[in-house]
């Protein structure tokens, strides 16, 4: 895969994966359950699911797909950019909410930084004069560590703490993080910052008997699982990671206290969330390693057990595509002026760099319009949200929680995990104040040319491309599957094939054995009558024919006891 969302963790637990899981007998990529076979066989046999409209959306499963035929392989390019792959962030501020000594001894948990001379120098200069120290203050989560309109931190390219990483050079992928780290992070991101909703089916104080063992698994391993007879996978890796709980539930809590329906903005803070956390689970299976032959591959028994069998997963990267996208539309104006040049002015590269900013704008653009076509661009309806009597409390709660998620990531143990989370939680975080807190006169170039920040741009696109990424994995998936059962199926033809042609031959062996010894008892008929008869014709003259037709008679009744 790929890491993304701090939840790279999740990567980690492919070694647990490779080692502990199977993935890799035949047999294991049939999957038993209608609802994966759904999934899997695709729209032409017209039951695939999901399929429909969205939840919470104006859109359907349907359009979303189509539209990623011609997005994905757009922005693909685009992010391969100097703009879109140049991204500046501190991934080294210390952990805010507990002790943090969770550290990836993998080679893979490692960051490539960018080379200093592939930096812009308009960036440079630009950083110099604006130089940003990080006091004191911003090591805790207080108001003022956030700009009022903001989701979540915004990495600055002026801050000095922060280095330039080349994206191209840190793809997402397995990086071997896993243990208690990785589960403290994702424990903390849904079990006390999503209002309610959480994996938990984890909690220990669930009622369901079975709920409960899967949490005492979790918690007394220190978030890696065990293997058991419960039919819960014993792969190595954390429940959390494994994306078990990413079905929208009640916590426990909430629910013996009789709470009612959540509002619609907190499913949607919820579908954010478990979408980002599908979205990583479908890049490790879509990216695995095999540790035997060294090799990275599409594994589709990962696919199947993770995501195929959790429809509800799935679904909620739909849902992130179609809320990045709508974001993507809403602040089109704003974003078709804005500078995404690199190109020197003086000096060797001036060619080249135009050619690459031509092109890079050209592909910028046409993915604000792929963005802003048909009904893409009122797939998500940020006006019906909000619009309570309590509305500025609700949204005051969804960012404190959102920017807590930010401030989680710089828990992780894993440089390449911590890099990907923050990223596209900021991306996440960018969509949502585009969303939910500017109106179209904030969203004018010319009222207001710097809205947004490069990094939040930079982030705004990556996190677009992770998503279109993972919908094109699925995809794949699909096909590969197809392939699969095409291949069972002409194993079975060529073994009916072999078994009939045994048969046949069996047969026709048994025919020429039969044949064979009716010959043999003629031409031994034959030879005892021509013994017999030795001289008939004499003795027909000496003794007279009916002398002769009972020596004959004599003959043939002891043919059949062995007589002649």
């Amino acid at each position: 895969m790929k890491v993304p969302f701090a939840l790279a963790f999740v990567a980690s637990s492919s070694t647990a994966l490779v080692n502990g899981a199977g993935l890799t007998g035949k047999d294991s990529l049939k999957p038993e359950s209608k609802v994966a076979r759904n999934v899997l066989e695709g729209k032409s046999e017209g039951y695939c699911s999901p399929s429909g409209p969205i939840e919470s959306t104006h859109c359907l499963y349907e359009t979303v797909e189509s539209l990623n035929k011609k997005l994905f392989p757009t922005i693909h390019e685009l992010v391969s950019y100097p703009f879109f792959k140049h991204y500046k962030v501190d991934l080294y501020k210390e952990c805010p909410f507990w002790h943090e000594n969770g550290f990836c001894m993998n080679r893979n948990c490692g960051v490539e930084e960018a080379n200093e001379d592939d930096i812009p120098e308009k960036w440079r200069a630009k950083a110099l004069s604006e130089i940003k120290v990080s006091s004191a203050g911003d090591e805790g989560v207080s108001g003022c560590y956030f700009k009022e309109q903001d989701f979540c931190y915004v990495e600055d390219d002026a801050d000095q703490n922060g280095q330039y990483i080349d994206l191209t050079l840190n793809p997402e992928r397995f990086t071997g993080y896993a243990g208690d780290s990785a589960h403290n992070v994702w424990r903390a991101i849904y079990e006390e910052n999503c209002f309610g909703l959480s994996e938990a089916s984890l909690s220990s104080s669930s009622s369901s008997e079975k709920t409960t063992k899967i949490a005492d698994t979790v918690l007394g391993a220190g978030g890696i699982s065990k293997s058991n007879d419960e039919q819960v996978p014993g792969w190595g890796f954390s429940k959390l990671s494994e994306g078990w709980g990413t079905e929208m539930v009640k916590h426990p809590s909430a629910a013996s206290a009789g709470e009612v329906e959540l509002c619609e903005e907190k499913k949607v803070y919820y579908r954010v969330v478990s979408g980002l956390h599908a979205s990583i689970s479908i890049h490790i299976c879509a990216d695995y390693l095999d540790q035997s032959t060294g090799e990275w591959a599409p594994n589709l028994e990962c696919f199947i057990q993770r995501l195929a069998t959790h429809p509800e997963r799935l679904s909620n990267v739909y849902f992130n595509a179609v809320l990045l996208l709508r974001a993507v539309a809403r602040a089109a104006p704003y974003l078709r002026a804005y500078d995404i040049a690199t190109a020197p002015t003086i000096g060797l590269g001036v060619k080249s760099g135009r050619e690459s900013d031509r092109l890079s704008k050209q592909r910028f653009n046409e993915i604000l319009d792929l963005a802003s076509q048909g009904e893409m661009d009122k797939g998500f309806d940020e006006g019906s949200f909000f619009r309570s009597e309590d509305a500025p409390i609700l949204k005051e709660q969804f960012k404190t929680h959102f920017r807590n998620v930010s401030r989680i990531m710089d828990c992780v143990g894993c440089d390449k995990c911590r890099l990907w989370g923050k990223l596209q939680v900021s991306g996440i975080g960018t969509a949502l104040k585009i969303l939910f807190e500017l109106d179209d006169k904030a969203l004018d170039p010319k009222i207001n040319p710097d809205l947004l920040q490069r990094s939040e741009v930079v982030a705004l696109f990556n996190t677009l491309h992770r998503i279109s990424e993972s919908l094109a994995a699925v995809e794949e998936f699909r096909q590969i599957y197809a392939a699969h059962q095409k291949e069972e199926v002409e194993g079975s033809k060529k073994k009916i094939r072999q078994i009939e042609g045994n048969a046949n031959e069996t047969d026709t062996t048994s025919s020429t054995s039969t044949i064979s010894t009716i010959l043999a008892v003629v031409l031994s008929a034959f030879e005892g009558f021509r013994r017999t008869c030795r001289g008939c014709l004499d003795r027909i003259q000496t003794e007279g024919l009916g002398q002769v037709i009972h020596r004959l008679r004599e003959w043939v009744g002891g043919v059949g006891k062995g007589d002649l």
